[in-house]
């Protein structure tokens, strides 16, 4: 059971990595800025995977990597690392983080769209059902009463993007990567979106701003925490996943953080846990299951 779903079990896996880096990064960007916060969790997640590949494949620089795979996958680092999460910190301030992550569980149907047309990924029934039912309870979970139905079509635009970005960017890792290593692969995509982070820094004018970040003790080890199970492990297991498995189903089991972090958001930010988010929570684990029946 374990070894024909390893694909699918590596996406729950994201989650979880992802929830910790997501919990770790909100405390650390509250003090120095999600622009720090950006490029610096990208500079300790190569260095991981630097010392990572150096003892495991005896390079620090993933220099095996042919010119197609360097191509496609910073490409995909352009887009998934920069661009993507451009846009959605954006969204956060135009119409909140909660609406915003409401857009963003969309990013699975995408995925699963995009590698229908792309990779001619073809889901079975029984998928598509998974999909929509993890989703539903995606919206059901982080919704509320009160949320505002009439958005500003700027911050849709953005959230849409934010989640457009993660979509693409995991269909480029897989046409890029082929059977490369995950890991490797994953030091390329974060040293094109560190890069691209680069050149909006010194167009901004903001080194001064991200240095100072540095001397910040506690959030340099909120920040060491998240940059080990976000753009390390955490991006590595999900190139991993859609390695094994569809995009679709991947990118559905990855895009369950907003379940996942039901229960540690509220221990570490005194937030009241709902019944609903209890329902919606019930609703996404069962859509998740359907993927391995």
């Amino acid at each position: 059971m374990f070894q024909s779903h390893i694909g699918e079990i590596a996406g729950l896996g994201v989650s979880i990595c992802w929830t910790v880096s997501a919990l770790t990064f909100e405390k650390a960007g509250h003090k120095i800025g999600s622009l720090s916060v950006n490029f610096i969790r990208l500079l300790m997640a190569i260095i991981f995977i630097g010392i990572t590949t150096y003892f495991t494949r005896g390079i620090f620089f993933p220099t095996d990597a042919t010119p197609y795979q360097w191509f496609w996958l910073g490409l995909s680092g352009f887009v998934g690392f920069f661009l993507g999460d451009m846009f959605l910190f954006k969204s956060y301030m135009v119409i909140g983080s909660r609406t915003a992550a409401l857009i963003m569980s969309f990013a699975p149907m995408l995925t699963a769209i995009i590698g229908w047309f792309f990779l001619n990924e073809k889901l079975s029934g029984m998928n598509i059902a998974g999909i929509l039912v993890s989703i539903s309870g995606i919206i059901i979970a982080i919704s509320n009463r009160r949320m505002k139905l009439n958005i500003p079509f700027k911050g849709f635009l953005l959230a849409f993007g934010g989640a457009l970005g993660q979509a693409v960017g995991l269909i480029l890792s897989k046409k890029g990567m082929g059977h490369y290593d995950p890991i490797a692969a994953t030091q390329i995509r974060a040293l094109f979106g560190i890069l691209s982070f680069a050149i909006l820094i010194t167009v901004l004018r903001r080194w001064k701003k991200v240095g100072n970040s540095f001397t910040h003790t506690s959030s340099m080890k909120f920040l060491t925490v998240g940059s080990l199970f976000g753009p390390f492990i955490g991006v590595a297991l999900s190139l991993f996943a859609i390695q094994q498995t569809k995009t679709g189903i991947a990118s559905t089991l990855m895009a369950l953080v907003p379940v996942f972090i039901i229960l540690p958001s509220a221990i570490m930010f005194k937030e009241k846990i709902t019944p609903q988010q209890v329902i919606g929570a019930a609703i996404s684990i069962f859509g998740a299951s359907l993927f391995f029946m």
